[in-house]
């Protein structure tokens, strides 16, 4: 039969050269790339089945064909599609004229790299092939009835041949002369194992030596009302290799600025509560059904490792490596994009059903806080997602920050909130008394990271928050009960306090705060809270010392009381006064050896007794 001899072309060469020596990190991806170009021949043929009539062998099943042989170390790639003729098989495989070959390299010659990020979009995944075959024969017949069989025939190195064979079926038939180093791709463990990884979502049947391996279906190209519950439950236990069900399912589909078919499932339990440490990323990237990586570092940011499911997106390349995808603009995009969906998605579900949400937020709140403090660019929304109790809730009522600014008092332009261990201690503290008194809402929050939390936020919707526990808070006026100590004696009090506690405190003042408690210690805007201290020691870190300011009760009994009692018995004073300073800094976080006060008390009632 006539046989036709062709060198390849020098950019053929030079490209095949760059995809068997350096292009792909992992040479197993050549079979994802020939069964994607399966499934694109069947898709094409599918198309031209509504449109053209006289088409070679209709009868033919639209689905890949595998065979492994170890015997011969070879591995067989057939599909039932659209096939090629001569003149195809000299474009698509043989020259630049198709495949795109010179841009790609034009492209990379112009960036001064050898990174082949960018071969994708030039279509030529079907090299990949030789970086494990010593030879490849593709036996083809065109979708034409009137077209011939063909051979064409490669080492991949020098140039091919084609030549017309006795009649071969409809499609192409990739016969894989396998190299004996990789010897591996010819049993059928192994080659399943790869379809299972990278093509169990093609949208053909794929039969490895006669049994279908493909069985679960793409979802996520599926509207959500052809989608039962029990679907998406099955589907997420598959993909996720879960034992849970998905607390909250996410399917959408979008065209601009990207082409996105998303499914992300919100699981029931956070795994990272166990103490299994963090989790690894679950949401596995696709284009066109095909598995680019099934842990993409690069796609979410690190706060949604929670997150599990696919997105996929027919804007990437198919053949695009995992070093090259971690700096791709493209998918930076694409997380960005669904990232920003998914926090709109939580805001309706905070919104819609707010008993499910609170369920989430108890298991999943560490996150969205890690999240504010490590991404500047979707802080605000995810300060929308917080949950906290409040002085104007009941019980364990947790309400949003958009709730308290609904409820804030004409005027008001601060969001005011205390750290503490419990609700129970900041609420017996003397820090609430004034944001009572005067109406003043104050969010309770108890966990060690919400200080870093507060930092990094700053403001909500242009509300500074302040802590309650701050000095310097200015405050309205208001009526307080009971008389005052005298001005003037009010002012020697606060000079002889200040003296006798030996440069402990920064101040000694009286302010708009107290109601029925007799001192408070307030710390500077800058000091570190509670719970930054803790954490700080915890870490091994130096603490700052802090010197409060000490806001004394000019009504209360005890502070009139040590006003008379600094004359008449200094040394009793003395100690009574030390003993109010340490119980306000033990309520500020300050004292590090509590046992202190016990002692002292002991040597008051000693000393009045």
């Amino acid at each position: 039969m006539n046989c036709e001899h062709q060198s390849f072309q020098a950019e053929v060469r030079q490209l095949l050269d760059i995809v068997i020596h350096s292009l792909y990190t992992d040479r197993e991806i050549f079979t994802r790339e020939l069964v994607s170009n399966a499934s694109d021949a069947l898709e094409k043929l599918k198309l031209l089945q509504l449109t053209e009539s006289g088409i070679h062998e209709p009868e033919q099943p639209l689905q890949i064909e595998i065979t492994t042989d170890e015997e011969n170390r070879q591995l067989v790639i057939a599909d039932r599609g659209i096939g090629m003729t001569r003149e195809e098989l000299v474009q698509n495989l043989g020259t630049i004229a198709h495949s795109g070959t010179k841009a790609f390299l034009q492209s990379m010659k112009e960036k001064g790299t050898q990174n082949g990020g960018m071969i994708g979009q030039f279509g030529v995944g079907f090299y990949s092939v030789f970086m494990v075959a010593d030879r490849v024969d593709v036996y083809t017949h065109s979708w034409r009835t009137d077209a011939p069989s063909l051979r064409w025939s490669s080492d991949g190195r020098e140039g091919y041949e084609i030549e017309e064979v006795d009649s071969q079926a409809r499609g192409a038939r990739m016969v894989i002369h396998l190299k004996e180093e990789y010897a591996e791709y010819a049993k059928e463990s192994r080659i399943k194992e790869l379809l299972n990884k990278y093509s169990n979502f093609v949208a053909f049947p794929i039969l490895l030596n006669g049994e279908r391996v493909n069985q679960v279906e793409a979802l996520w190209l599926k509207a959500k009302g052809e989608v039962s519950d029990k679907e998406y439950e099955e589907f997420y236990q598959f993909t996720a290799k879960a034992w849970d069900k998905p607390r909250f399912t996410m399917h959408f589909t979008a065209d601009a600025p990207l082409d996105i078919h998303a499914l992300l499932f919100l699981p029931e339990e956070n795994q990272e509560r166990f103490g299994f440490g963090p989790v690894q990323p679950g949401v596995a990237l696709y284009c066109k059904r095909v598995l680019i990586d099934p842990q993409p570092e690069g796609l979410l940011p690190e706060w949604l490792r929670f997150v599990r499911g696919v997105i996929d997106s027919a804007d990437l390349p198919l053949n695009i490596s995992r070093e090259s995808m971690q700096d791709s603009a493209l998918v930076k995009k694409l997380g960005q994009v669904v990232t920003k969906r998914l926090l709109k998605f939580l805001e309706k579900k905070a919104t819609d059903d707010a008993a499910a949400y609170r369920e989430f937020y108890q298991g999943f709140s560490r996150f969205i806080k890690e999240g504010i403090v490590s991404s500047h660019e979707h802080r605000e929304a995810l300060a929308g997602l917080l949950r906290f109790e409040s002085s104007m809730t009941e019980g364990d009522t947790l309400s949003s920050f958009d709730d308290y600014i609904a409820r804030m008092k004409d005027g008001q332009t601060d969001i005011y909130y205390l750290a503490g261990t419990s609700r129970s201690v900041m609420e017996s503290g003397p820090y609430l008394e004034a944001f009572k008194a005067r109406g003043l809402e104050v969010a309770y929050f108890t966990e060690g990271v919400d200080e870093f939390v507060f930092e990094s936020l700053g403001t909500y919707r242009e509300k500074k928050l302040v802590r309650a526990d701050q000095a310097d808070i200015e405050l309205e006026e208001t009526a307080l009960d009971g008389e005052a100590l005298a001005a003037s004696e009010v002012e020697s009090l606060q000079t002889w306090w200040q003296e006798a506690m030996g440069g402990q405190l920064k101040e000694v003042k009286t302010g708009k705060r107290l109601i029925g408690s007799p001192v408070v210690a307030l710390v500077p805007e800058d000091a570190p809270n509670p719970q930054m201290r803790a954490m700080m020691k915890a870490m091994g870190q130096d603490v700052p010392s802090v010197k409060p300011v000490l806001e004394i009760n000019p009504r209360h009994p005890l502070v009139k009381k040590l006003s008379s009692l600094r004359t008449e018995k200094p040394e009793i004073a003395g100690l009574v006064a030390q003993q109010l300073v340490d119980q306000a800094m033990l309520s500020a976080g300050l004292v590090e050896h509590p046992q202190q006060l016990a002692t002292r008390m002991n040597e008051i009632l000693e000393k009045i007794l």
